[in-house]
């Protein structure tokens, strides 16, 4: 995006009040223009077309056609990035699978708190969309990798991802088998939906996956995902990692933030862990991966080409955090080399 151009931004919602709360919240950022808008999929297609933007905002319930089947028939025609803008339902997921760049929950009209917050965030992701690329939606349906015997001395999977990170993240678990070291990950993800989005991944791989919460233990063949606004870490207690999920204030402006976790796990399980950061916007993660990397870890980054946003995987392989720099795809491999 250049430094002198606008990001230009299509606002797609059939609630007049919704379109004109979040033009009025966008145009308040000096590098944001919102160029039209539209009530409907229909009148959307045709000012993609006269105003070419590069975002556009879409809520999912609409008329004539829902946010996710015009996503679905939008992307292979028009590569715009997408911001979901809806209220709280698995529906999201679906429209990320579809192709969604990232999502905001729709805030309580009522509350100027809400709504002031709700715009910080859009505008944020906003800005990611702006930067991010659009993958080209793949129905991938390759096996689970042969698992070992399942001895290795590794003990945790550590993984950190924000913008791109759902679709990512599902790529790589459906792959291991059900003998994998424990694994926990911190999504940038709000509250509500990492429950969502971990019921979602269990119903659909090997591994057993839930939302964690303070007490939980890593388990063999398990996935915890840190809850949306909380932070997560592991402490050993005697031979076993047990997680805690607390309040405190955002690190790298997130919570929960990637860098808490690696620390830990950097400081808990030593060289007896795997560290791998994912597609996702900022900085976050990059310190944490490398505190482990120093304290005997493997690390692994996703590469630029196959990120959605190369910036978290970025900053860490700046820094020197990245042991080994992989294409999506071909990470679980890589992460089954080292367990052999």
């Amino acid at each position: 995006m250049g430094i002198n151009r606008k990001i230009r931004v299509l606002i797609v919602d059939d609630s007049m009040v919704f379109r004109e709360v979040i033009s009025r919240g966008l145009n308040t950022d000096k590098f944001i223009e919102v160029v039209a808008t539209a009530k409907d999929p229909f009148e959307a297609r045709d000012k993609i077309i006269k105003y070419k933007p590069d975002v556009m905002t879409c809520d999912i319930e609409m008329p004539k056609m829902n946010g996710i089947e015009f996503i679905k028939r939008l992307l292979p025609q028009y590569k715009i990035p997408v911001v979901v803008v809806s209220s709280i339902s698995e529906a999201v997921l679906d429209a990320m699978k579809a192709g969604a760049v990232d999502f905001v929950t729709k805030p309580d009209i009522q509350s100027v708190g809400s709504v002031e917050e709700f715009i910080n965030e859009l505008v944020y992701k906003v800005k990611a969309a702006s930067e991010s690329k659009i993958m080209d939606v793949k129905e991938n349906h390759s096996e689970t990798i042969t698992s070992s015997d399942g001895n290795s001395k590794y003990k945790i999977i550590a993984i950190g991802a924000s913008t791109g990170g759902i679709e990512a993240i599902y790529s790589v678990l459906k792959k291991f088998p059900k003998n994998m070291p424990g694994i926990v990950i911190v999504q940038h993800i709000p509250p509500v939906f990492s429950k969502m989005f971990a019921e979602r991944l269990n119903s659909q791989i090997d591994l057993e996956v839930k939302e964690a919460k303070t007490g939980d233990y890593v388990e063999k063949g398990k996935v915890l995902i840190a809850p949306g606004n909380k932070h997560m870490k592991i402490k050993n207690v005697g031979d076993r990692f047990q997680v805690k999920c607390f309040d405190d204030e955002k690190v790298n402006g997130v919570r929960p933030a990637v860098d808490i976790l690696f620390e830990s796990v950097a400081k808990e399980a030593g060289d007896t862990a795997i560290g791998i950061i994912l597609t996702g916007m900022g900085y976050d993660g990059a310190k944490g991966l490398l505190s482990m990397k120093r304290k005997g870890a493997r690390t692994i980054g996703q590469d630029e080409k196959t990120s959605v946003v190369y910036g978290m995987p970025k900053a860490a392989f700046n820094v020197g955090a990245v042991e080994k720099q992989a294409k999506l795809e071909n990470i679980p491999e890589i992460v089954m080399q080292f367990t052999l």
